[in-house]
């Protein structure tokens, strides 16, 4: 007689043999015949009532494991490129098992989202637990819906938080996640495609009371997928972080060197010095000294810290919190430029000659303390003759030497002609309890310019530096606009008076003429945004094609590696190109250069759309009590469905619908960019002088509807509420007339 295997033996075997379970497999393999299948099935049942096996038809797994055959839902690739994947349905008590899709050449393709019914085999001693073979789809990526639920008797509705969208999704009762009424979720789409009414929706994440303190970011965070949690294993690695010591790095502690920053400033990453050049073959030179964070010391590739930072691309500001690139205990504290705390940098020694030309530069690797942490007001305050007592001390060693070598500078930069836009920049105010206080713009000071300056002399010198040593880097890279834009923009400063030469090569320098002719004008605004609008929007690429907007050939971030990870692959380039350590760009890293590249620059173009509608949501709660109120602007942009205003006081956009316009029917002009009425001829197009009313104010869209009152100083024509609480209605008698035509219609089929 055979001896019958215990249970730990079988729970071993079942575990080792997913998918050949079945009661005759395990009989066979253990030798089992006769009527000792009775006494195994005895056990098997025995090991199902203990919830150590599940049995699924004939076959027995473990229940802490997949079926060898399973439905997962592909994840978004991570760092490296990979493509994981997670059950469709889990039953285990343990964490979800990691799944790794390893696609065939032949494959289907699949993306994140998508659905698909897959062969799964166990592996042991790497970073997941299964690998996945595609069988073959079953199901297309889920559109993720954010929205508010509005609760019904069965189920109920999710409304959209997009500005100008009317779609509205259905939730069915088992649908609902256990959400309430009024409460902000996340959703994918559920059902067919194609069914009448509205479209279905299963909600799978519940975010709160949408009118919370500070949910409006929470808002755009969930909306634009924007990765706002750090996983544990990243902030364990950042707490494991220690501080580097000085080996091997130039002493630069004793210089005086200070950072410049917004009072609001959440992190320290750059460090200016400057003072008179004593080489007597460079007369009424200066030195500048540029000191950066280093962030690659801390942040080495590959690492948890690495991916993760990879991953989010950059830091994303807004006005109630900051998610970040690097984890608090990196960006607030180890890399962050702390007055008086010694810190490790990559610092550029620039020498500039008396025009402002930069003809020299050296990057070391060093140790620095800062002297002070400044911000722009009392810097410019101290220059204007203001100091208090942190700058007073300063004033002749430190402030007066950079805004001296920033005067060299500005020379150069004058000659170089970048683009030179004039918007300033809104800064809304909150209340401790995240409402809005203020909104107002801020003051622009020598201060900024002369930190942005000596930034771009520094981003210019890393480019330089890297070419000459002949190392992959990522360029910083603006190409000039595009010809259908630039006849947009002649149009534009055409309608206002103004030229832009045809025929020639543009040049910033062409640009700049036209910005210099609009001001002062009431033309000023308009001809800065428009201009604004006409380029193309700067990206990173491995390839070098040059910064038309700053008018420079060499151009790469340098100056920001806490808050972008592109800088981070500079320093990494440098320090791999100067053989300061191992932790410079890897092989894996060159490799990656495009993916990186591409990866980085939609983060950056996320955080940008994210941040603009968290301001836009913030302007409408801080307007939204001022409903009824009358408010000056100007035409920011024509749409055939109605006219974009630029409101002055807060620089808020806002849209007059098309149908508020008065009583005739107004024709669109694409080309030109205008509104024509067909009766009275009037002509609204972008530039003119506005006065409107608030007409609505949606806080969780963000969206702004305006009337229209007075045109250029004078009212519309019929009054600015021709219509307004007049709905179109039918012509008298129309009735009447449709139903004797049909009448008619019918009495002449009969006779046919």
């Amino acid at each position: 007689m055979k001896q019958l295997p215990s249970k730990a033996e079988l729970l071993t075997w079942i575990a080792a043999n997913p998918g050949h379970a079945a009661k005759r497999d395990i009989a066979k393999a253990f030798g089992i015949k006769g009527a000792d299948r009775i006494e195994l099935k005895r056990l098997l049942r025995e090991l199902e009532g203990e919830g150590s096996v599940d049995r699924d038809r004939k076959h027995y797994r473990d229940p802490e494991g997949l079926p060898p055959v399973t439905v997962l839902t592909i994840l978004a690739a991570d760092r490296q490129g990979d493509m994981f994947a997670r059950p469709m349905e889990w039953q285990g008590d343990g964490p979800e098992p990691r799944i790794l899709f390893v696609p065939r050449k032949a494959d289907a393709p699949v993306a994140e989202g998508d659905r698909i019914l897959a062969r799964v085999n166990p592996v042991g001693g790497e970073a997941h637990h299964y690998e996945a073979r595609l069988i073959r789809k079953i199901g297309v990526s889920t559109q993720k819906i954010v929205g508010i639920f509005r609760k019904a008797v069965e189920g109920g509705r999710i409304l959209p938080i997009d500005k100008g969208a009317d779609k509205e999704w259905l939730v069915a009762a088992g649908a609902t996640h256990g959400a309430t009424d009024g409460e902000l979720v996340e959703a994918e789409l559920a059902g067919p495609k194609g069914r009448m009414g509205l479209p279905r929706a299963r909600i799978i994440n519940r975010l709160g009371d949408p009118s919370a303190p500070k949910a409006v970011s929470l808002i755009a965070i969930h909306q634009h997928g924007i990765p706002d949690a750090f996983p544990d294993a990243v902030l364990a690695a950042a707490d494991a972080v220690t501080e580097t010591d000085a080996e091997g790095r130039e002493d630069l502690t004793r210089m005086p060197i200070v950072t410049i920053d917004p009072a609001d400033a959440r992190d320290r990453d750059d460090a200016v010095y400057a003072e008179i050049d004593t080489d007597s073959s460079n007369p009424g030179g200066y030195t500048v000294w540029v000191a950066i964070a280093d962030v690659a010391a801390y942040v080495t590739p590959g690492s948890a810290l690495d991916r993760e930072a990879r991953l989010r691309g950059n830091s994303t500001y807004f006005p109630d919190r900051v998610v970040p690139m690097l984890p608090d205990r990196l960006s607030g504290d180890l890399c962050s430029l702390h007055e008086g705390v010694l810190r490790p940098a990559l610092a550029v020694r620039l020498t500039l000659n008396a025009d402002g030309e930069k003809i020299a530069h050296r990057f070391t690797r060093a140790m620095i303390r800062s002297a002070a942490s400044l911000t722009y007001e009392e810097v410019q305050a101290a220059f204007d003759g203001n100091p208090n007592d942190r700058c007073g001390p300063l004033l002749d060693p430190v402030i007066r030497p950079l805004y001296a070598a920033f005067e060299a500078a500005s020379k150069a930069r004058d000659r170089r002609q970048p683009l030179d836009l004039d918007l300033p920049e809104r800064r809304i105010e909150l209340t401790e309890d995240g409402r809005v206080k203020s909104v107002a713009f801020r003051d622009r000071f020598d201060a900024h310019r002369l930190i942005e300056e000596f930034m771009i002399l520094a981003n210019v010198a890393a480019a330089e530096e890297l070419i000459r040593l002949k190392r992959p880097l990522l360029f910083r890279v603006h190409e000039e606009p595009s010809p259908l834009k630039l006849d947009a923009l002649r149009d534009v400063a055409e309608a206002s008076g103004l030229t832009l030469a045809k025929g020639q090569v543009l040049k910033t320098s062409h640009l700049n003429r036209l910005l210099s002719s609009a001001e002062g004008t009431d033309f000023d605004e308009l001809i800065n945004i428009t201009t604004l609008r006409s380029m193309q929007q700067a990206y990173y690429h491995p390839d070098n094609f040059g910064h038309f907007g700053l008018a420079l050939r060499n151009y790469a971030h340098f100056t920001s590696p806490i808050r972008r990870y592109a800088d981070l692959i500079v320093h990494r380039a440098l320090i791999a190109g100067h053989k300061w350590g191992k932790d410079g760009l890897s092989a894996q890293d060159e490799e990656m250069l495009d993916d990186t590249a591409q990866m980085i620059s939609a983060a950056e173009r996320r955080s940008m759309a994210a941040e603009r509608d968290t301001t836009d949501r913030y302007l409408a709660a801080y307007l939204s009590d001022r409903v009824g109120a009358e408010f000056p602007g100007r035409i920011s942009g024509i749409a055939r469905f109605g006219v974009f205003v630029k409101l002055d006081e807060t620089g808020a956009d806002g849209l007059i619908p098309i149908r508020s316009l008065g009583r005739e029917f107004f024709h669109y002009d694409a080309n030109s960019q205008t509104l024509m009425g067909s009766d009275t001829g009037l002509t609204i197009g972008i530039g003119q002088r506005v006065l409107v009313r608030l007409a609505e104010a949606v806080p969780v869209t963000g969206g702004l509807m305006l009337e229209l009152l007075t045109l250029e100083g004078a009212e519309m024509p019929g009054g600015p509420s021709a219509r307004r609480g007049h709905p179109m209605g039918r012509k008298a008698g129309a009735g009447k007339a449709r139903t004797a035509k049909v009448k008619r219609k019918v009495e002449r089929t009969r006779r046919g």
